[in-house]
C-alpha cells in the first residue's frame, strides 16, 4: 500500500510540473525542442534500414520473421542505435547496392549504388510514411481479393464477421473482445466497399465517408482549424473526381470510409486520464506490464490509435495511410495551418495521404502531390494534370448536364491605363457555377462557386440562358430564368434594377422580346445574322434584334435550320445549352452528357459539301471540357482562405 501512495504522489508531481509548457514564440515553436527527433539516415546500417521501411528491399526466404510490434513495444520503449561502424562484411550487400540504385533512380539522381552525401540528403528528406515500392500495395491487394465478389455478398461477409468475433470471445478479455470484433467488421466492410481497377484498389462507391477521431486530434490546432483543412483536402480531390465526401460524426465507426488521427511516436504520462490511474497503479500492484493485454487502456510506448506503425518522431516522417483506410498524422511535427509561412503544411500532407487512401502510390514526378517526399510548405499547389489522370484512372471522369454555358466579354482597364476586351468561360448547373480555362483546359481552382456569390442579383438556382447582343450599337447582357430575363451590369458586376433607358428588371420575357413566351430551354446570339436564337422544344424561334421582333420564318424546326452532318445525329430538341464560343469560333449545343458542335467557317472552307449551320457528330462533354465536377454540398462553401 505504502508503495502505491509513493507511486501516486511521483505521479501527481511529474503531471502538474509538466502540464504547462512555457513558450515565447505564438506559433509555439519554441516550445518543441524537446520532441523526439527522427532517426537520422548516417551510415549504410542506417540506409539499409531506410531501404527496407519503404519497399526498396524486399524480404527474401531464410529472413529472420519481424517480432510482432506488441513483443518489441513493450521490452524497448526506446530506440537503441548503434554508432557508426564499418560494414561487418568485406563486400557490399548486393541486395542493398541494388535497393540503393532503385532508390537513386526513383529520386532523379546519379545512379552509381554508392551511398554519397546526395543519396543521404535524399533519404533525410521529409517524406511519406507508406512505403515507395508495391510491396504493401501487393499486399493490400490479397487481403482485399475477394472484393469483387463480396460486392455481391454483403450479407455473407457480416456474417463471416460475426462469426469470427464469435471465436475471439472464447480467449480474450471484454474490452480486446471488442476491438477485435471491431476490426473484423472494419475488414469485412473494406472488402464491401471495394473494388479492382487495374491491378490498384478502389472504393466501389462515389460518397464516401470521413471522420476526425475524438480520441487523435491534433495538439498543435483548433478541433475547428484541423477539420477545415481536412474538408479542403477532401474537396480538392472532389474537384478533380466523380468522388464526393461528407464529414460524418454520427454513424458506427464501422460504416466510416476514411478515420483521420493525431498519434506520437511516443508514450506520454501526459496524455492518461485520471479515471485510468487506477488501472495504472493495478497493473503495478499486480505486476502486470504497462499497454499489455491485460491493461489495454494505457498504450504500449510508441502506439498511437492502435496503430502497429510506430511514428519516428520529429523531423522525417510526416504521416502514414492505408488503401481504403485510415490516415495517422505526426503529432510530434509542427503541423500548421494554409499559408502560414511557417512549419509543415497539415493541407498539403492530408491531401497526400488522401491520395493514397483512394489507391494513387507514390508518382516520382516533379510536381506530383503524390511524390513520397514533399516541400512542407508550398502556397497555392494543387493537383496537377497528371495526378488528375492518376484518380480518373481508379474512379472515372466527371460527368452531368448543365442549365447554361457562356462566354462572358467585359472591358477591363490595364494598368497602364489601355481597356482591354477580356472572355471567360462559365459552366453553371444546379445553382453553382465553374469558371473554365480554356487555355490550361480545366476549371478554375477552387470551383464551383454559388451563383449567388459570384453573380450579383441572380436567381439563386440559376439560369436557363444567357444572351450577349453584341454589335456596334449594343453591347447588352441577359440572363433567362422561368418568364423573366434580367440585364445585367458586366461593368459593376451586378444585375441592373433599372437601366439607362429607364426599365426596370427583371422583365417578362415577353416584354422585352415581342412574340417569344417563356420559359425558353436555351438561346445565344448570333453576330453573324444580328439575331438571337431562342430554343423551346424541338422549335427554335429567330428574333431580330434591330428590327425587336421574330423573323418571319420563325418558329422552325430545330433540324431545319441546324441539320445533321450525319443522318440520325442529332439532338432533336429540349437542349440543355446553347453555347457560342469564342475560344473555338463556334456554336455547341449541349444535351445530356453530349454536344454537338457547329459547322465552322473553317469547316466549310475545308468541305464545301458540309451544310450551313450543320451539327457535327455528337461528343462526350468530358471529351472537349475537362474535370467540370460537383462537390458534396457540405463541402462547396469550403472556400481557400
Amino acid at each position: 500500500m505504502l508503495a502505491v501512495i509513493r507511486l501516486i504522489f511521483i505521479l501527481r508531481t511529474f503531471i502538474f510540473i509538466s502540464a504547462e509548457k512555457v513558450f515565447h514564440s505564438r506559433d509555439h515553436s519554441d516550445a518543441m525542442t524537446d520532441i523526439r527527433q527522427a532517426e537520422l539516415i548516417t551510415d549504410t546500417d542506417t540506409a539499409q534500414r531506410f531501404l527496407s521501411k519503404y519497399g526498396f528491399i524486399k524480404a527474401a526466404d531464410g529472413d529472420d520473421p519481424q517480432i510482432p510490434a506488441d513483443e518489441t513495444e513493450l521490452s524497448l520503449s526506446l530506440d537503441l542505435q548503434e554508432g557508426g561502424t564499418v560494414s561487418r562484411s568485406s563486400s557490399p550487400d548486393l541486395r542493398f547496392v541494388s535497393a540503393l540504385k532503385e532508390f537513386q533512380r526513383v529520386s532523379g539522381l546519379p545512379v552509381t549504388g554508392v551511398f554519397d552525401d546526395a543519396t543521404k540528403a535524399a533519404m533525410n528528406k521529409p517524406r511519406c510514411g507508406v512505403a515507395d515500392q508495391d510491396e504493401e500495395l501487393e499486399s493490400t491487394e490479397q487481403e482485399l481479393n475477394e472484393t469483387a465478389e463480396s460486392n455481391s455478398t454483403t450479407t455473407h461477409n457480416h456474417t463471416h464477421a460475426a462469426v469470427n468475433a464469435s471465436d475471439a470471445a472464447n480467449n480474450t478479455e471484454p474490452h480486446v473482445r471488442k476491438q477485435r470484433h471491431l476490426a473484423v467488421l472494419l475488414r469485412s466492410r473494406r472488402r464491401r466497399d471495394a473494388s479492382e481497377w487495374k491491378g490498384h484498389m478502389a472504393f466501389s462507391k462515389s460518397l464516401l465517408k470521413w471522420r476526425l477521431m475524438g480520441e487523435g486530434y491534433s495538439s498543435q490546432l483548433s478541433i475547428d482549424e484541423q477539420k477545415y483543412i481536412f474538408r479542403l483536402a477532401f474537396r480538392m480531390w472532389s474537384e478533380v473526381s466523380p468522388l464526393q465526401f461528407v464529414e460524418d460524426v454520427d454513424s458506427p465507426l464501422e460504416d466510416i470510409d476514411i478515420r483521420l488521427g493525431f498519434g506520437t511516436g511516443q508514450f506520454n504520462i501526459n496524455s492518461i486520464k485520471i479515471r485510468d490511474l487506477a488501472f495504472f497503479f493495478k497493473a503495478k500492484v499486480n505486476e502486470r506490464p504497462l499497454g499489455s493485454s491485460l491493461n489495454p487502456l494505457l498504450p504500449p510506448a510508441g502506439r498511437h490509435l492502435g496503430c502497429s506503425q510506430r511514428f519516428d518522431g520529429a523531423g522525417r516522417e510526416f504521416a502514414h495511410a492505408w488503401f481504403l483506410g485510415d490516415i495517422h498524422f505526426d503529432d510530434d511535427e509542427h503541423f500548421t495551418v494554409p499559408n502560414t509561412g511557417s512549419g509543415i503544411s497539415l493541407l498539403k500532407v492530408a491531401v497526400h495521404e488522401i491520395g493514397h487512401v483512394l489507391g494513387l502510390p507514390h508518382i516520382y514526378r516533379s510536381g506530383s502531390i503524390m511524390q513520397p517526399s514533399y516541400l512542407p510548405q508550398d502556397a497555392g499547389f494543387e493537383i496537377d494534370w497528371m495526378d488528375r489522370k492518376s484518380i480518373q484512372s481508379l474512379y472515372g471522369v466527371c460527368k452531368g448536364r448543365f442549365s447554361t454555358a457562356f462566354d462572358w466579354i467585359r472591358k477591363e482597364q490595364t494598368a497602364y491605363g489601355e481597356v482591354v476586351v477580356r472572355f471567360n468561360t462559365y459552366f453553371m448547373r444546379d445553382g453553382w457555377y465553374w469558371l473554365y480555362e480554356n487555355r490550361n483546359n480545366r476549371t478554375r481552382y477552387g470551383d464551383p462557386v454559388a451563383v449567388q456569390v459570384g453573380w450579383h442579383g441572380l436567381p439563386s438556382s440559376g439560369v436557363d440562358a444567357y444572351v450577349h447582343v453584341w454589335n456596334r450599337k449594343t453591347d447588352a447582357v441577359y440572363f433567362f430564368k422561368g418568364v423573366q430575363y434580367w440585364r445585367y451590369d458586366s461593368e459593376n458586376d451586378q444585375v441592373f434594377t433599372e437601366d439607362s433607358d429607364g426599365l426596370s428588371y427583371p422583365r417578362l420575357i415577353s416584354e422585352g422580346f415581342p412574340g417569344v413566351s417563356g420559359p425558353v430551354d436555351t438561346a445565344y446570339y448570333d453576330r453573324r445574322d444580328a439575331h438571337i436564337y431562342f430554343f423551346k422544344g424541338s422549335q427554335v424561334f429567330r428574333f431580330d434584334v434591330r428590327m425587336n421582333r421574330l423573323a418571319s420564318s420563325s418558329p422552325q424546326k430545330l433540324t431545319e435550320v441546324f441539320p445533321a452532318v450525319v443522318p440520325g445525329n442529332h439532338p432533336l430538341g429540349n437542349l440543355d445549352a446553347a453555347y457560342f464560343s469564342y475560344s473555338h469560333n463556334t456554336v455547341f449545343l449541349l444535351k445530356g452528357s453530349w454536344f454537338w458542335r457547329m459547322v465552322s467557317g473553317r469547316d466549310r472552307r475545308r468541305s464545301a459539301s458540309l451544310p450551313p449551320n450543320g451539327l457535327m457528330p455528337r461528343r462526350d462533354v468530358e471529351q472537349q471540357w475537362f474535370d467540370i465536377c460537383d462537390v458534396h454540398s457540405s463541402s462547396l462553401r469550403t472556400a481557400r482562405r
